[in-house]
Formats: C-alpha cells, sequence, structure tokens
C-alpha cells in the first residue's frame, strides 16, 4: 500500500518578481547586519579585531537563521571572508609582529581547521551508517517489526513508532533523515487504513496522533544519545574547546538515561490524553505490516553485516574511547561496509546529505574556536559573569539553561542556535564561582533535542510532520507549550540532579 498524500500545497500567487526581491533582501540581510556591527564602537576592554571577527560571525549566524543560500555556503563564506581580510579579522598585531608569521599560510591553516576536526569527522562516519540502514533497508525493517507486533492497539502502536525511532537513533547523526526519512514514509502508510485522511475531520481518528508521537519521539532520542542528533556533536566540538571538558559517547547516554527512559516510556501515553485518537483498536494494521515484511524477505547478508558493524562501533565509542578515537572507530566501519560490499564508494561519494554537513560544520567549528582565540569569548565571559555576581551557582545554572531552551523559539536551525548561544553560555557560566561546569556543559548539550518539540520549525523533521495535514497550526502550538514544558520541567527536576548525583 502506497500513500502518497500529505499536505496539500496551497497555491500562493506571489508573482515571480516579489519572490526574487525577497530572495535578494535575505541575502543582504547578513552582510547588513555585519556591517553595522563593524560601525559600532568597539567595547571598552575588547582587541578591534576581535570585535569585527565578532561581527562578520553575527552576519553568518543571520545567515544560517534565514537561509538564502544552503548553510554550508553560508559558513564558507565566512570562513573565506576572516581569512581574506585575516589582517583585520583574525590576528593580532603582536601575533603577525612575531618573527616567521606568515599571514597568508595562517590564515589558510585557519580557514581550514575545522575539516581536520574529529568530531567533524564522526558526523561524516555517523551519516554514512545512516546510508546503511537506507541501502539494507534494515531500518525499514526494524520499523515493520514494531508497528507488526504492537500496532492492533492505537497506545501501543505509538510505542511502536517511538521504540523504532529508539532503536535507529544511536546510530543516525541526522533526525530528519531517521524520522523524516525512515519513520514518517513508514506511517504515513497507516491513518488510511483507519479512514483517517489528512487535511480533514477524519485526521483526529489516529494520524494526528500517531504524527505528534512520531515528531515527540525524535526530539527525545535527539537528546539520548550523542550521535543521533548532527548539532550534538557540533555541542561536544565547543565544548571542548571553549572549556576544555570531553564528553565522551558513554558520559552523555549516562547523563540524560533515567530522564531518556522516563519520557520515551511516558511520551506516548502522554500524547495519547492530551491529544486522543478516536480509534483505538483496528486489525488491519498488523496485517499490513506484516506484508510488507513479506515483500523485503528474510534478513539479508548485507543486513546482518551492517548490524554487527554498528554494534561494533557502539562498543568502541563506549568502551574503547581511551584506545581508539571515536571518529577513527567510525571510519574503521566504513571501511569495513566498503569492503564487505554494504556500501559501495558511489554511496560515499554521491552521499550530498553527509558531504553538505561535513562541509557546514567544519566551517562552523573554525568559527566558534575563532572566537575563542580572538579573545571574544574570554571578554563575553568576564563580562557576563559580572552582570550574574552574586547568585549561587544553582539558581544561574538553572537561569541559563532556561534561557538557552527558551530562545530556541528565535531559531529554525539547531546548528544556528547551538553556533549562536552555546559559546556565550559557556563563557559566562564558567566565570561564576562554585559552577560545576561538568554538569553545566551536559545539561545544556542533551537539551538540543528535546527542545525541538516547542515549535513547527524547532528542528529538522518538525516541518514534515507539521506539513503532513495531521497536525493543525493551532494544535501544534498547543501541544508544543505543553510537551515543551514538560521537557524543560523534567530536565531540570530530574535530569539535573541525577547529574549531580553521577558527575558532581
Amino acid at each position: 500500500m502506497n500513500v502518497k498524500s500529505n499536505a496539500t500545497q496551497p497555491a500562493t500567487g506571489v508573482p515571480p518578481a516579489t519572490g526574487k526581491k525577497n530572495r535578494l533582501i535575505l541575502l543582504l540581510l547578513p552582510v547588513v547586519v555585519a556591517l553595522l556591527l563593524l560601525l559600532v564602537p568597539v567595547p571598552a576592554g575588547l582587541p578591534p579585531y576581535a570585535w569585527h571577527f565578532f561581527a562578520v560571525f553575527v552576519g553568518v549566524i543571520v545567515g544560517l537563521i534565514f537561509e538564502p543560500l544552503p548553510g554550508a555556503v553560508i559558513g564558507l563564506t565566512g570562513v573565506v571572508v576572516i581569512a581574506l581580510f585575516s589582517h583585520w579579522l583574525l590576528f593580532s598585531p603582536e601575533q603577525q609582529a612575531a618573527p616567521g608569521f606568515k599571514l597568508a599560510g595562517q590564515s589558510f591553516k585557519w580557514a581550514v581547521s575545522g575539516f581536520g576536526n574529529s568530531t567533524v569527522w564522526l558526523i561524516f562516519g555517523a551519516f554514512m551508517f545512516a546510508a546503511g540502514y537506507d541501502k539494507t533497508q534494515f531500518g525499514r525493517r526494524l520499523a515493520l517489526i514494531l508497528v507488526k507486533y504492537l500496532g492492533r492497539r492505537s497506545l501501543t502502536l505509538g510505542y511502536a513508532i517511538t521504540f523504532a525511532d529508539l532503536l535507529l537513533a544511536p546510530f543516525t547523526p541526522s533526525n530528519t533523515a531517521r524520522s523524516g526519512g525512515t519513520i514518517y514514509p513508514i506511517i504515513a502508510n497507516l491513518p488510511p487504513l483507519y479512514g483517517s485522511k489528512p487535511n480533514d475531520p477524519s485526521a483526529r481518528r489516529i494520524g494526528s496522533y500517531l504524527m505528534w508521537v512520531a515528531i515527540t519521539a525524535a526530539c527525545i532520542t535527539s537528546s539520548m544519545f550523542l550521535s543521533a542528533l548532527a548539532p550534538n556533536l557540533l555541542a561536544l566540538a565547543l565544548v571542548k574547546s571553549i572549556t576544555g571538558i570531553t564528553i565522551s559517547w558513554g558520559n552523555w547516554f549516562v547523563a540524560f538515561l533515567p530522564l531518556g527512559i522516563l519520557l520515551i516510556l511516558a511520551m506516548p501515553l502522554l500524547a495519547y490524553l492530551f491529544y486522543p485518537p478516536e480509534v483505538k483498536v483496528n486489525d488491519e494494521v498488523p496485517r499490513w505490516a506484516t506484508r510488507e515484511l513479506e515483500k523485503l524477505g528474510k534478513l539479508s547478508r548485507n543486513e546482518i553485516l551492517l548490524l554487527i558493524f554498528v554494534c561494533c562501533a557502539l562498543a568502541m565509542w563506549i568502551f574503547a574511547a581511551s584506545w581508539i578515537e571515536p571518529a577513527m572507530a567510525a571510519l574503521l566501519v566504513i571501511t569495513l561496509m566498503l569492503w564487505t560490499g554494504v556500501l559501495n564508494w558511489s554511496d560515499i561519494t554521491g552521499n550530498k546529505a553527509a558531504w553538505n554537513t561535513f562541509t557546514w560544520f567544519a566551517t562552523l567549528v573554525a568559527l566558534a574556536d575563532g572566537l575563542s582565540s580572538t579573545g571574544f569569548i574570554g571578554w563575553l565571559g568576564k563580562e557576563g559573569g559580572a552582570l550574574m555576581g552574586g547568585i549561587s551557582p544553582g539558581v544561574a545554572l538553572i537561569v541559563l539553561v532556561i534561557a538557552f531552551y527558551l530562545l530556541h523559539y528565535l531559531f529554525a536551525s539547531t546548528t544556528a542556535h547551538t553556533t549562536a548561544l552555546l559559546p556565550a553560555m559557556l563563557t559566562i557560566a564558567a566565570t561564576i564561582p562554585g559552577m560545576n561546569m561538568q554538569v553545566f556543559c551536559l545539561m545544556m548539550v542533551t537539551s538540543l533535542g528535546v527542545m525541538g518539540i516547542i515549535t513547527p520549525y524547532g528542528t529538522g523533521p518538525s516541518p514534515i510532520y507539521y506539513g503532513s495535514g495531521y497536525l493543525p497550526t493551532v494544535d501544534y502550538w498547543r501541544l508544543g507549550t505543553i510537551f515543551g514544558a514538560i521537557f524543560l520541567v523534567a530536565l531540570l527536576v530530574i535530569g539535573y540532579p541525577w547529574m549531580m548525583m553521577i558527575f558532581g
């Protein structure tokens, strides 16, 4: 059964000239913002070149928010501009006057520094794992097995969708690819079996419930695993660069484990209570899943090999990080997949999403590192710490986490949010006497996935489910507020004490 329909595309009637004008405005906006900041007097205590670097950095963030061009293009443009004008933007007069300093060579070295970052390669490796799931159809098989055995009741079907996402999450660094590319195409076939249609009152029969469970599950699993969301890995690099703290895959998992288990077990039931489906039982869904599994046939050789390889990678990430760099473990597994035929070289070279993300994140890592090397981060921490003087470290941690979480309303990209705000939050926290930076860093980075639930644009798969025709705008904003509040309170009430107990 192949159900194609999702959202109806409304006729916009926008003249082409108007569209070109709007795009031109969005293209000029990052440039204008950067130029305006360059004209602002340099704040006291900050070197001029550091302020000028920050001006270009803010222009890049504005570009990432409005995306007049792909994110990778915006990031690459920022790096190239700074490298070309590094005399005024990147290096101090003292550095340039040092014997043997070669401006052109050092500028290029900085520009490509992000491409040598191990976290960026780990992101790339995880995308290759996702390609293996897709090519072998192992991810689809997992989801269909769960639907087959749990799909008779609406509530247990919600749990099947959640568990499918949970099983795929550790090896899929893009929640858009995982949820939007694997889970959504499967569950889009389910509502019609119940007579539930998009953009129709019948959507509430079960389609609305299933779509909401799916996007909520994607957000929870994105926080649960370091390797389940690409900005998680970017955050890891920023934390290490700014604070010197290294967060391993295992530490991340342990830090969020009690909260993650609770949310995974409670969320389908909460959705069932807050957004109940009209149909409670249906026997057709398990039969449909059985037919689809029959089409897939027996577990193939490549599926078995993929399962072995990803389990080996997971074991190395958790238990062998002291002996093998996680990124090298990922590259080892990719090599094994290539030698055994699970993937071929064209799968690597043709994976546009992986190369796009690789370029994008490499440039963002270089830009964020530049904020630190120019001295801007140190200055910001000093000024921010002075503003929060007299506040206890526990209260300061809660205030900063809440602010970081709620400011996600302003961002349509978790990557832009991470790049723009995480360095500032880390720097401010580091100046507060008594602050447990290990716990603070874990609180900040594990919030990145769950905060995506608050808006229809909050994380990658959000627009997919929002545009499915099953989640009306009013319902999405209402549920986003409710579940966003639940997740935030749970993070502070359960996650914070647990992390203090384990890492305090």
